[in-house]
């Protein structure tokens, strides 16, 4: 089981719960944030901190955000042309913005919050 962002991040990225996560596992697309599902330690650390309620655990993710739980899985096995799928660095710190977002988030337009 792991964390999940959600919609309410896309267009946001407040990075309040990058600054929370004690195992830097929460890494920054161009449009949202993504919580690595193999490096997350379920500590929820970085829910109560989200200005907009985007975190959420797996199991209590809304219907209507159940492609997110895919999104953050498959963020870190895409590679693109001009990316290399991300993997499993082992922390968000060293990579800095990955220069794409999964196919789901690139396609919703502007997201006006």
């Amino acid at each position: 089981m792991t964390y999940v962002i959600a919609l309410p991040c896309v267009d946001v990225k407040d990075r309040a719960c990058i600054d929370e996560c004690p195992v830097d596992c929460i890494y920054e697309g161009e449009r949202s944030l993504y919580i690595h599902p193999d490096e997350c330690v379920d500590c929820g650390a970085c829910e109560p901190v989200c200005p907009v309620e985007a975190i959420y655990y797996e199991d209590d993710l809304p219907d209507e955000w159940a492609d997110y739980y895919k999104a953050n899985v498959e963020f870190f096995e895409i590679s693109t042309a001009a990316v290399e799928a991300v993997g499993s660095p082992g922390g968000a710190a060293k990579i800095g913005v990955i220069a794409m977002d999964h196919p789901i988030i690139a396609a919703l337009p502007p997201q006006g919050h």
